[in-house]
């Protein structure tokens, strides 16, 4: 019974997705009980995640069962908590949102979990098969929810780029896997970290090539240059609120994994990928940083910024293996985890606020159309401010601890030039994000844009100012509330230590 314990998180969200699918078979249930509902189920799970997220373990339950190709240990369950806590401040925060767009039916959120089950499962994976297939849940729920309004072009043209370029690159993860398994004779990490720590030159060619074309996974997914293409149209075509989703929890879902794998089984060759890695970063700073700068319309803005902050999370990334060495940086992996946290609530916080913004018009869509905001509706535009400091990095956010972090074990790895690029793409993003900044406070509003009676009293106000909370805590958590252990930056980083090293119990 203590083994089938670790197993209900994921198991309460599969649940509750079949729940709601069952229950969107049924006219009478409105948008409102199928977001209350999925908020019970994500809570309970979220309960249960929370109960033992302090212990460092590694277990595999019912191993005769599921052979060893799932882990529950503390690093899944931090990663856990995370996706889960990014579900339910998406549905929080696009509560009024979903409610006036009449597209949105009860399936969507069926969906929605659905999702979060193959993101969950893929933080637990142990296996290349089975993340292959925790990816492709989550992807193709994702899919299907950025094309879920059929009726709008943009939509439609998204989700058919999306699903093109996913599929095809999923085809790459695939030929990695069969090279691997023609060299190892298995798919399992455990065995591959084991015959990679025996074998050696030509033993290895197929080993590096495999993997090489699993990392191009890793890297279209979390829209690296040059896999960057499609994110710009698909960001811009899908629901706001599903933007905010797949630029924050689903891209910590893909670094759970990769990160375990790297971690926990790959170390000894990690430093066979620095160069192309290295040169990978410099293409996604400056290629992310010019898209930002020339964008116009602040949904794709926010989506380029996103490229940029790939860049700074791969130079986290590269920082695992010190240059020129075969040791792993172990302090880098806790740095890479706490700008997961930071990101998370920032891009979150800033993707959800322009939905909230634009959840009853579609006006707010331009630098332009935000003039003024400050003026008709200071609270929000205080809170867009604090998400917006966070990601530029500015002193007293979580984003500037979390950026701060990775620069310093990125130097300490032997990193420095590429850090030196990284801060001057800090620098340039601090134009781009104070811009938007800059015309909520001191332009006039327009016309068209002002709102009547305007009532922010609701369930996506109060979550929008917690996350902006968290934002502000997390950067300076340890001076003012150090009576709070889990608004503690120390905190934070000592949770990160204790789900890393849960990788190497045995």
């Amino acid at each position: 019974m203590s083994e089938f314990f670790y197993l209900i998180p994921a198991l309460t969200v599969l649940i509750g997705a079949l729940v709601l699918m069952f229950m969107s078979m049924y006219e009478k249930f409105t948008v409102k009980n199928f977001i209350v509902i999925a908020t019970i189920f994500l809570f309970i799970a979220l309960g249960f995640s929370l109960a033992d997220f302090t212990e460092s373990y590694s277990v595999r339950p019912f191993n005769d069962l599921i052979n060893n190709v799932l882990i529950f240990d503390t690093f899944s369950n931090f990663f856990n908590i995370l996706l889960i806590l990014g579900t339910i401040l998406t549905l929080l925060i696009g509560e009024h949102y979903f409610q006036h767009r009449s597209y949105f039916k009860g399936e969507f959120f069926s969906i929605l979990l659905f999702a979060l089950f193959g993101m969950m499962l893929l933080a637990h994976a142990n296996e290349l098969v089975t993340a292959y297939i925790a990816l492709e849940i989550a992807s193709f729920a994702v899919y299907i929810m950025v094309g879920f309004n059929t009726e709008n072009s943009k939509r439609v043209e998204a989700i058919f780029k999306y699903l093109v370029l996913g599929s095809f690159i999923g085809a790459f993860y695939l030929l990695g896997v069969v090279l691997v398994y023609g060299a190892t004779a298995t798919t399992n990490l455990s065995e591959i970290g084991t015959y990679i720590t025996t074998h050696s030159g030509d033993d290895m060619i197929l080993v590096y090539i495999g993997l090489t074309l699993i990392l191009f996974t890793f890297l279209f997914k979390i829209a690296a240059f040059p896999f960057q293409s499609w994110v710009l149209d698909v960001y811009r075509g899908a629901p706001m609120v599903i933007t905010a989703y797949m630029a924050s929890t689903f891209k910590i879902a893909i670094f759970s994994f990769f990160m375990r794998a790297i971690l926990q089984d790959l170390a000894p060759i990690i430093d066979f990928w620095d160069t192309i890695i290295s040169v990978i970063i410099v293409f996604t700073l400056v290629f992310g940083t010019w898209l930002a700068i020339t964008q116009n319309i602040v949904k794709r803005m926010l989506a380029a910024s996103s490229i940029v902050h790939t860049g700074y999370l791969l130079l986290a990334f590269i920082a695992l293996s010190y240059k020129d060495g075969e040791v792993i940086n172990i302090d880098s992996a806790y740095a890479t985890m706490f700008y997961l946290i930071a990101y998370l609530f920032s891009a979150l916080g800033a993707f959800g606020l322009a939905s909230h913004i634009i959840s009853e018009t579609n006006v707010r869509v331009t630098y332009d159309d935000f003039k003024g905001l400050a003026k008709e509706r200071p609270f929000l535009a205080a809170m867009m401010t604090i998400f917006l400091f966070s990601l530029a990095g500015i002193p007293s956010t979580i984003g500037f601890i979390g950026k701060f972090y990775v620069f310093t074990e990125a130097i300490n790895a032997g990193y420095t030039e590429l850090t030196i690029l990284a801060v001057l793409a800090t620098i340039v993003s601090i134009y781009y994000y104070f811009k938007l900044i800059a015309v909520m406070y001191f332009y006039p509003t327009k016309d068209e844009c002002i709102s009547v009676e305007f009532n922010d009293r609701r369930v996506s106000t109060y979550a929008i100012a917690f996350v902006a909370i968290l934002t502000i805590l997390g950067g300076v958590g340890s001076a003012i509330v150090f009576f709070i252990p889990a608004m503690n930056i120390d905190e934070i980083i000592i949770l990160t230590q204790t789900a890393v090293q849960s990788l190497f119990l045995k």
